[in-house]
This record gives C-alpha cells, structure tokens and sequence, in this order.
C-alpha cells in the first residue's frame, strides 16, 4: 500500500485556501498511484480555531469544504480533520474528529478521546470526548486512527483514563494513523520522536504521524512528520518549517520500503547546552521558527511591510536580521532614534548594521520631541529630579514617532522586548512594549546573544561591536541593564527555574541562588503581570511561553 503523508500549513478560516491545498496534494498522490493520503489535525479550518468553533456558519463551511474534498476521494482513501457535529449523544455540540473519505463518500468518523486542557490548549471547552472506538478497514486492512492522542502524556486526569489505543488493539488493527497538531518548542522535537517510538513499541504496529506545519499568531507548527515500521525503526521523516507530500510503501508484513533512518530533521547536529539555562536547545531550529511566526503573521494577515525600532543593541538587531530573513529586506523599515543619552556607537552599529543587511533606514533624533514633553510637563513637576518619568517619556516618544510611520505606511511594528524584560517589567508601556508582534519574547536576554552568534555563522550580518558591548537602554547617562536588573547571567537561570519550571521560591534558594536576589527577581514577575497582559502576541518557542499559555492573576499575591 502506498501511503502519502500530506504536511501543510493551513490558514484559519481560510475555507477556499484549505481545501484547494488538501485537493492539490490529492490530486498529486493520485497520480503517483497513491492508495491513501493523510492530512493532520484540523485540517479542513485550521488549527486552533479557537471560539471561531462556536458559529454555526463556521462548522457549516466546515461541511461544505468536506463535501467539496470527498468528490476527489474516488480511487484513494484521504483522511482530513475537521470539527464534526455531535448529533447522537448528551455533551457538548462538537467533536474533534478525523474523516475518512473514499469512493467519494464519508466512510468513517473518528472522534478525539483526550481533549489537551493545558498550556496553549483548551480543547474540552469546545469538544466532547469519543464515545465509542473502531478501526477502519481499508483494502483489507484495519487502521487504527487516532488524532494527537496517545503521542503526549496527558497527566492524571479521569478525563484520560480511556486510552483509545488500547481500545482499538482490541479489533487487530494492522497499523497505526495520526491526525496532528502539536506546536513546536526547543525540546519537543526529540521528546515527540521518542514517545511516538514508545508508542510503537508497545503495539508493535507501524505509525504513520502527519504534524501541522506553519504558524497561527503565536503558536508555531514545526512539521517534521514521521513514519516508523513496526519495530520501531524511523523510515521517513518529513522537514521541519516546511510544507511536504511524501509517501511510503507498506508492506502486508508490516515492513516499510524505505531506509532506516538516524535523524529526523537536518537542524539536530547543531543541537546543544545552552550556556544560560542548563537546557538542551537547538538555536537552528528556533532561528526557523522564528522566521516562520514572522512570515506566516504577515503572509495570513495580509501584511507586506514591516517598521521597528533600530537601536544599536542586541534585541533590535537580532530582530531587524531576522525579519529580513522572513520579509526581504526591502520590507522592512529600521528607524533609529536617538535621544541625549544615545551613545555615537550606537548609532553607528544600527547604521551598519541596515548596511549590511541593505534594508531601508532613517535617523530621526527625539531630542526636540523630548525636550516638548519636559516643557509641556514643567509646571507640573516643578524641578522635580530626573527620575523613571523621564526615561520612560523617551521611550514613549519612539513609540509614537513608530505607530506614526506605521500608520501612515500600512507597517507592522515589530516589538523587540526580549523575555528577560517582560518577565521582570524592564520595559515602557505604550513606548518600547509597543508593537503588532513580540519576536523575541520567548527567548532570554543571553539566548538572543545565541542567536545573533548563529545569525553571524557564516559572515558578519550584526556588528561585533553589537554583541560584545554591555547592554544598555541609553535613557540616562552611562546607564546599564544590570543598573536595575540582575546580571543576565544569574536572572536568566532564575527566571527559568520560575517560569519554565514553575518551582516556587524555596526551591529555587534551595538550588543556590541568593535568597534576597530570589524574592526581588520573583517580586518583579509578579508585580509587572498587568504590564504582559496588555502586550502583543509572543511567537512560542519555549515550553511555556508569555501569552494564552500562561494564565496568572494580574491582581494576586503569592510571594512576598
């Protein structure tokens, strides 16, 4: 049997712009004498729809894109995903549900067990879980089809106590299929290949897993679909950040025609400890997600140019590099704004740093618009000494000089807070949090360093002089980042351990950390919640990433 897997990045809603890539990738099988195609998770609406799930019309177009795909369903069996309507039992309107199409016809319907409530998911607001389990037969064979399920551990709740893999052993099935959507971040890669595997091994049956790809807003869909044979051993691994059609020819024994295979992907070899967090991470494959969250904003947006603040640091710089990547550099537009406090070198590395990667860029000094602000605001402070007020009017003056390009020019802002300063609010509301999207709000003040090293890896992009330099906001005079914070060095890890880890802040002391650096930093998360709440959405790279992900009260006082 021919088995294709089709990984394709799909647009929310975009019922004529699915359908018509699920029909293409069809009509390719087809004619390369393809017995089955397999989309992933959602495929037909996009994945998450999230409350768009609520409408009728929406589940209507649904139906209809359906109806459109299953006359192309003729000599080859096509699994899509698509919300289905619960029409026989008590529970929510809506399952989470696989189709499988044949003879132009709607063979089976398969419904999700283990709805995700965690993190970025929130599945069991929207879906019932499956009532019943059944394979599928096919040419004589039976399919065991699941969709994500059975490929995470979904933790203890009696919600996942029905397994439906262990249901549907109980029919013989002859291998395995899964419709999927599972966001990437820096350690999902290997932990997705070695569960699958686990999977595998315990039924001793193929695994034909196709993955989303794409981003949608924040979250990121990496691809890197797999196959393995039934003991275990990869046999196809389709790319990461990438659309692909592939297929397979499996055997009646349950072998696969393909060569074993060592790695999934062509980014693993640059994998390695991260020299902040004691993590393994893999600094190619988040430059491409990253690359991909910014593309597919715009791209599915409608957005063609964007605009952001070019300061002569690390942040901006990495973020000016990487949206060249993604947009072309003619697309995006560096503004550099100098203030009092701006240093001459700062402004020479943000000018060479447009130079050398020959994106439009102008110079527009704030001095006399901050000097207008004092002016407006003299009476008022009454020779008050310089204080935060006043370095924070700098920051909002290039943030209105930066909505006013952007409005004038249909430009996106590109925010550059990196999460080091979200976490601990080192940042202006209204002024350098502004922005339509937060490229590096998920990655560490020392992993954006990381970045900008591989960004350099084959020639001078970002200055030296960028990278080696203290970091600064240049609000104040001589002003330095470790003035207010804790050297990135140490907060990091903390931050970490809090964030990522979620330890609370006796074990984080108890791990070495100095105890009054431990409540101040923690202090600071907390206290600067309602500032991230109003911030734009952050692409996802992290295990647990600011955003839709990560729920804590504005108003609450659980430290101290």
């Amino acid at each position: 049997m021919k088995i294709f897997l089709a990984q394709q990045n799909y647009h929310i809603g975009n019922f004529e712009s699915n359908t018509a890539k699920i029909i293409a990738a069809i009509e390719e099988a087809k004619a390369q004498g393809g017995d089955l195609i397999i989309f992933s998770e959602m495929s037909v609406c996009g994945y998450p729809a999230r409350d768009f799930v609520e409408f009728d019309d929406f589940i209507n177009k649904c139906y209809e894109s359906i109806d459109l795909i299953k006359q192309h369903a003729d000599t080859i069996g096509v699994f899509i995903g698509s919300p289905a309507r619960n029409l026989v039992k008590e529970g929510k309107d809506l399952f989470n549900a696989a189709f499988f199409l044949h003879e132009k016809e709607v063979k089976a319907e398969i419904h999700k067990t283990l709805l995700p409530t965690y993190d970025v998911f929130d599945e069991y607001r929207y879906f019932e879980p499956s009532y019943d389990w059944n394979i599928v037969e096919f040419k004589g064979k039976k399919l065991a089809v699941t969709i994500c399920e059975d490929i995470w551990n979904l933790g203890d709740n009696p919600l996942y106590r029905i397994c439906p893999m262990d249901k549907l052993m109980e029919q013989q099935p002859d291998f395995m299929v899964n419709l999927s959507a599972s966001p990437f971040d820096y350690r999902h890669d290997e932990d997705r290949k070695n569960i699958i595997k686990e999977n595998v091994l315990k039924y001793k049956l193929p695994m034909f897993y196709c993955n989303a790809v794409g981003s949608q807003t924040e979250i990121v869909f990496d691809g890197a679909s797999l196959i393995f044979d039934k003991d275990a051993n990869l046999c196809k691994a389709l790319p990461m950040f990438e659309e692909a059609l592939e297929y397979v020819e499996l055997n009646d024994d349950g072998t696969i025609n393909a060569p074993i295979i060592e790695a999934a992907n062509r980014f693993v070899s640059d994998a390695g400890k991260s020299l902040v967090l004691e993590e393994t991470l893999n600094i190619p494959q988040i430059h491409a997600a990253l690359i991909c969250g910014i593309r597919d904003y715009f791209n599915k947006m409608g957005f063609k140019k964007a605009i952001l603040g070019s300061s002569g640091g690390i942040d901006s710089a990495v973020v000016l590099s990487l949206a060249c990547e993604a947009l072309g550099a003619k697309n995006v537009r560096a503004i550099l704004m100098p203030s009092p406090y701006s240093t001459e070198h700062s402004i020479n590395d943000a000018v060479q740093l447009s130079r050398n990667l020959q994106n439009p860029y102008d110079i527009i000094p704030i001095d006399e618009v901050y000097e207008a602000f004092l002016s407006t605001l003299l009476p008022i402070f009454k020779g008050l000494p310089f204080s935060l007020a006043e370095e924070n009017m700098q920051s909002r003056s290039r943030g209105n000089l930066l909505m006013a390009i952007a409005n004038k020019f249909e430009y996106i802002l590109l925010n550059t807070s990196n999460k080091s300063e979200l976490a601990t609010g080192y940042g202006t509301l209204y002024g350098d949090m502004a922005g339509g999207l937060g490229v590096l709000g998920d990655c560490y003040k020392l992993q954006v360093y990381e970045l900008a090293r591989y960004i350099n890896r084959n020639k001078e992009i970002i200055p030296q002089h960028i990278i080696n330099k203290a970091p600064s906001a240049e609000l104040r005079p001589d002003q330095k980042d470790s003035d207010s914070l804790p050297v990135y060095s140490i907060l990091d890890k903390m931050l970490f351990q809090y964030i990522e880890r979620r330890l609370g802040p006796t074990e984080i002391k108890a791990q070495g950390f100095d105890a009054e650096l431990v409540d101040r930093t923690l202090k600071m998360v907390n206290n600067n919640e309602y500032k991230r709440n109003q911030f734009c959405p952050i692409i996802r790279v992290s295990p647990k990433a600011f955003g839709v992900g990560r729920r804590v009260p504005i108003v609450g006082k659980y430290l101290s």
